[in-house]
């Protein structure tokens, strides 16, 4: 079957291959590159004895909400390089790597983000394979592509496997570098003999075909596949059918559908829900629906995903009914309401007044232990307020309070009370920030 479909589109099958290979050069070291690894030295040399003292007596879990909240790119440099080189157990902790990354990144401080992964680059000879993807992916993350790469070429020949080729794989993807990747695709397995493509690489080129106008050559990946040995998985046909609805190709997602039954890939509730989203954002709304009811009816069941996508269209357009029939529903289902469900229902309810069903929202959402935004939280009790109702107000207060979350943004309002003014229509910027640290690192 794979040599039969190799025939006619060996002419195409180039086309994933044919962009002209992006030269991707060694990074050029900076001054300020320099001038902070220099910063850096200096804060962990001097006195460095009574540094590694302090650090090793501070409990892992403070240290770390410290790095979390830390705000200064500088120090913030200095002082995870200073942690993650003193304390082993720090450089297990994945969320702090990619927290600190993202926000130096954010700052423009490409040069802190370069410090702070070239400080762990020393403990590549006895750490795990997994440590090094680690490091590579946090390049993508910064969108950094090109140290992704150097950094690969630097590994020692144990690391140099399908994990850490993936990882600089999926470093192209988050930098939206696809000609790169393909490139990388190309030339990386064929000068590197242990690094040999699994249906994981695969599907990362299957998504990264899937950006493209054109998605036949995402639909050639799956001969390629064949034609090496490696059988596409349901993920890859999902791939598949998500990048033809983001294109509003309905003919061609059902080719892909075709393909799957050809090689007895069953449909899962992601395949079902990849349509649900192409109907509903064609606005073909009783469509979707009748998806939902078929797969209550014959498998596979809906997903917390699949009733959200019904929900939130049904909130946006005015018909909290609906969508409050469809909540329901979904314990019936047997299926549990997460975090988007009650960010796209409980505002809804608000704003129509109806506190009642919000308020027993918040309790559901108390005692499933399900983490929800905390000014979603904070809007209910400043609704209650304003409706006299100070009591039950109160009450939600301190269940957030008794469940973690911060008592700078979820207390009881006052009539002077400034904290939730609106500038330009968005939160106030402690509204970005309180997530990262509502959820520390685990």
């Amino acid at each position: 079957m794979a040599s039969a479909a190799a025939a006619p589109s060996a002419h195409r099958l180039s086309r994933i291959f044919s962009a002209s290979s992006p030269s991707v050069r060694p990074p050029k070291p900076t001054a300020t590159r320099e001038a902070t690894r220099e910063a850096t030295r200096e804060a962990t040399t001097q006195d460095g004895a009574e540094v590694d003292s302090n650090l090793r007596r501070k409990p892992l879990g403070l240290l770390i909400k410290g790095l979390l909240r830390q705000r200064d790119p500088d120090k913030l440099v200095s002082e995870f390089i200073a942690a993650s080189s003193t304390i082993s157990r720090f450089r297990d902790r994945h969320r702090v790597y990619e927290v600190a990354v993202s926000r130096l990144a954010a700052y423009g401080r490409h040069d802190g983000v370069t410090a702070i992964i070239d400080a762990q680059k020393r403990f590549l000879e006895t750490s795990t394979e997994g440590f090094a993807a680690r490091l590579i992916r946090l390049y993508g993350r910064a969108s950094m592509p090109s140290h992704a790469a150097e950094t690969f070429r630097g590994l020692p020949t144990k690391h140099k496997s399908a994990m850490t080729f993936n990882a600089l794989l999926a470093s192209y993807v988050m930098a939206e570098e696809f000609d790169a990747l393909a490139t990388a695709f190309r030339e990386i397995p064929a000068s590197h003999p242990s690094v040999v493509p699994s249906v994981y690489s695969y599907n990362i080129l299957i998504n990264a075909q899937c950006k493209k106008p054109d998605l036949s050559a995402a639909l050639d990946v799956v001969t390629l596949m064949e034609k090496c040995g490696v059988s596409p998985d349901i993920i890859s046909f999902n791939t598949l059918l998500n990048g033809f609805h983001n294109h509003g190709d309905m003919d061609g997602a059902e080719k892909v559908l075709e393909m799957m039954k050809e090689r007895n890939v069953v449909p899962d509730t992601k395949s079902y829900n990849s349509k649900l989203r192409a109907l509903i954002a064609e606005g073909r709304i009783e469509d979707a629906v009748a998806v939902v009811e078929r797969m209550e009816k014959d498998g596979p069941k809906p997903d917390s995903v699949s009733y959200n996508e019904l929900i939130r269209w049904y909130c946006i357009g005015g018909r909290l009914e609906e969508a409050k029939k469809l909540f329901e529903d979904m314990a019936k289902n047997e299926c549990v309401p997460n975090r988007g469900t009650y960010k796209a229902l409980v505002p809804c309810l608000v704003e129509a007044g109806e506190l009642d069903y919000a308020v027993k929202c918040c309790y559901e959402i108390f005692s499933t232990k399900c983490r929800v935004n905390c000014f979603l939280l904070q809007d209910v009790v400043a609704a209650l307020v304003t409706a006299l109702r100070v009591e039950e107000a109160t009450e939600i207060v301190e269940l957030g309070r008794r469940n973690s979350y911060p008592r700078s943004i979820l207390r009881v309002p006052h009539e002077d009370d400034k904290m939730l003014t609106q500038t330009n229509g968005e939160k106030s910027i402690s509204a970005k920030e309180c997530e990262e640290e509502e959820y520390p690192e685990k």
